[in-house]
């Protein structure tokens, strides 16, 4: 491994030392594959090995980079069945490396980001896999919030309401153009808040590359990784942005060919009901929950292209993200089965 960018090794060693950790040796360290948000390295001191997380380098929103939220659930749900990496440290000082960051246990496991990746799994451990997902998805949302606590993780009423709102400020924040069809697809959505929801920690951004495999059997989940978007919420919003990542532009947001869209996987539909069947739970206006998820992936689709035109470009030519915002934006349209008409103009 080297030395990567913006990952001052000298004080990320004092830190460790700072918290009980004395190092082997110097340490070294290398910048993970994946990834269009917070930065992810891998640290070793020739005999350990820890992974350091902390916001990118330019275009950061506050939402969406919270590292202090990623240590606080990682934190909570380490004592329950969701296997999550053991989290090591949290630091909010900024003159340690330029800006907070999380250091958790290194897990030894796989990462399935890619079609290629996925050509390891057969289609027995390709479906094992994916049932392990959608059971580790349900074990999240039976979390007891009050006995873990994070009863005050998040506010739960009114959050369907606020997650249209927010995503729609994101836009505003982070947008490299106008695109009336999403103000068409928001207002669209803030009519259609459902009255009544259900409450649990929600991961915020679930699929298969936010979860490491067990080397023998990938059909065991080893850790799932990736909570900066989490927080008390419907947890049907989880379900149907699982659902959504299966869309093609995945590919595009992501510059790769994504292993969640392969068509080796279950469908969108299918495995919208393997939740149901196995949480028991009703998925009530899913039109609306599937059209907020378009717009979600849409909204983060944008935020990866601006932060590129801010200079933070995460590789694989992250400006074309926003090339996937339009058909996201017409589909959650869709899905609705409010298609445009001459009286919205």
């Amino acid at each position: 491994m080297t030395g990567t960018l913006d990952l001052n090794l000298p004080a990320l060693l004092a830190h460790l030392s700072d918290r009980g950790i004395e190092a082997a040796g110097p340490l070294s360290a290398d910048l993970l594959a994946g990834g269009r948000s917070n930065l992810t390295y891998a640290v070793t001191d020739g005999t350990s090995r820890w992974v350091v997380r902390r916001p990118p380098l330019a275009g950061v929103t506050a939402s969406a980079h919270d590292m202090a939220r990623e240590h606080r659930v990682t934190s909570a749900m380490y004592s329950t069945s969701v296997p999550v990496a053991r989290p090591i440290s949290l630091c909010d000082d900024e003159k340690v490396l330029g800006a907070p960051f999380t250091v958790v246990e290194w897990v030894d496991g796989v990462v399935i980001r890619d079609r290629e990746d996925l050509t390891a799994l057969s289609d027995d451990e390709v479906q094992r896999t994916t049932a392990a997902l959608v059971h580790v998805l349900v074990s999240l949302h039976s979390v007891d919030v009050a006995a873990v606590g994070l009863e005050d993780f998040g506010r739960p009423t009114g959050f369907l309401a606020r997650q249209v709102a927010l995503w729609r400020r994101q836009w505003d924040l982070t947008r490299t153009r106008d695109l009336p069809d999403l103000e068409r697809l928001h207002a669209r959505l803030a009519d259609r808040v459902p009255a009544i929801s259900e409450a649990s920690v929600v991961h915020g951004d679930y699929r298969i590359d936010n979860a490491m495999l067990d080397r023998a059997d990938p059909g065991t989940i080893r850790a799932v990784v990736d909570w900066e978007l989490s927080t008390l919420g419907d947890p049907l919003t989880d379900v149907a942005l699982m659902c959504v990542y299966r869309h093609p532009a995945l590919d595009v947001i992501l510059g790769i060919p994504a292993a969640w869209t392969s068509p080796r996987l279950p469908s969108p539909d299918a495995l919208a009901e393997s939740y149901a069947r196995e949480s028991g739970r009703d998925l009530g206006d899913w039109p609306f929950y599937l059209a907020l998820a378009h717009l979600k992936l849409a909204v983060i689709a944008e935020g990866i292209a601006h932060r590129a035109h801010a200079g933070a470009d995460a590789g694989r030519d992250a400006k074309r993200a926003a090339e996937a915002v339009p058909g996201l934006v017409a589909a959650g349209l869709d899905v609705l089965g409010r298609r445009r008409t001459a009286s919205d103009n």
